[in-house]
C-alpha cells in the first residue's frame, strides 16, 4: 500500500491488501482512493468522506452515491459536483461514510463491480453492515436499480433520482424502503419510465415516496440532495 497527500488524501489499495482507517483525527476527511483486485476484477477510483469523530465510534452508516453520465472520467473533483459530496462541501454534516466511485469514460455502472467495491468498502472502513444506504442519480439511478436488485438484501434503503431501469429485475422485497424522484418534464429520462420502476416496486412490496415533480426537468437531484428530511429519512434506515 502506498499513500501520499495531495491536497486531499489519497490512497492506494488492492483487494490483496486492504487498509483499516482508525487513527484519524475527529474533522470530517476527504480520501481518495484508488482500489482493485484481480479476481473478480474490480477497479474503481472513488472519493470517502468520513464523518467527525470517525475513530471514536465503532460503526457507522456507509451512502454509496453513484454520480450520473457526466461525471464519468478520470478527474476525481467532478464526483463532487453534484450530490452528497457537494452538500458536504456547503457544510452539511453527514454522520456517515460517504462513498462516490468514478465510473471510467464511456463504461456503465455494473452491478457485479459495484458489489466487489462494497465488499472492499465493509472490509476497509467501520461499516455497520445493517446501515448501508443507496443513491444515485440520472446513470447512477439506473445503477441504484440495478445494485438493488443484485443484491436485495444488502442495503436498508435506496433512492434513485431521475432514473429508469429493467422492471423485471426489481426483487420482492415487503416494505423495503425507497424515496424516488421525477420530473415530468424531464428531457433525459422520460417521466414513464421512473414511474414504472415506482409502480414495480410498489407492487412487489416496496415501502415506496415518489417525489413527482411537476414540470420539473432532468435536474431533480439538487433540490433533493438539499433537503433535512431526505437525510433524516435516509439515515434512519436500518436493514432488518
Amino acid at each position: 500500500m502506498r499513500a501520499k497527500l495531495i491536497g486531499y488524501l489519497f490512497l492506494a489499495a488492492s483487494g490483496n491488501n486492504a487498509f483499516m482507517l482508525d487513527a484519524l483525527i475527529s474533522v470530517p476527511q476527504i480520501l481518495d482512493v484508488e482500489f482493485s483486485q484481480p479476481a473478480p476484477l474490480v477497479s474503481y477510483h472513488y472519493r470517502v468522506a468520513l464523518p467527525e469523530n470517525y475513530e471514536k465510534k465503532k460503526k457507522w452508516p456507509v451512502v454509496l452515491f453513484l454520480h450520473g453520465s457526466g461525471e464519468r472520467g478520470t478527474d476525481l473533483n467532478t464526483v463532487g459536483v453534484h450530490g452528497p459530496l457537494k452538500e458536504i462541501a456547503n457544510g452539511r454534516k453527514i454522520p456517515a461514510i460517504v462513498v462516490t466511485p468514478q465510473c471510467p469514460p464511456d463504461k456503465w455502472w455494473d452491478a457485479p463491480s459495484l458489489v466487489g467495491l462494497m465488499d472492499h468498502v465493509e472490509k476497509t472502513y467501520r461499516v455497520d453492515p445493517k446501515q448501508e444506504l443507496l443513491t444515485g442519480l440520472s446513470m447512477g439511478g439506473y445503477g441504484t436499480w440495478a445494485l438493488f436488485a443484485a443484491q436485495p438484501d444488502r442495503f436498508a434503503a435506496i433512492a434513485p433520482i431521475c432514473a429508469g431501469g429493467d422492471v423485471a429485475t426489481i426483487p420482492y422485497r415487503d416494505q423495503f424502503p425507497i424515496w424516488a424522484v421525477h420530473g415530468t418534464a424531464d428531457g433525459a429520462v422520460p417521466f414513464a419510465n421512473g414511474e414504472a420502476m415506482v409502480l414495480m416496486a410498489k407492487a412487489r412490496g416496496a415501502d415506496i415516496r415518489f417525489d413527482v415533480i411537476q414540470d420539473g426537468g432532468h435536474d431533480t437531484w439538487t433540490q433533493t440532495y438539499a433537503r433535512d428530511d431526505f437525510w433524516t429519512w435516509l439515515l434512519s434506515k436500518r436493514r432488518r
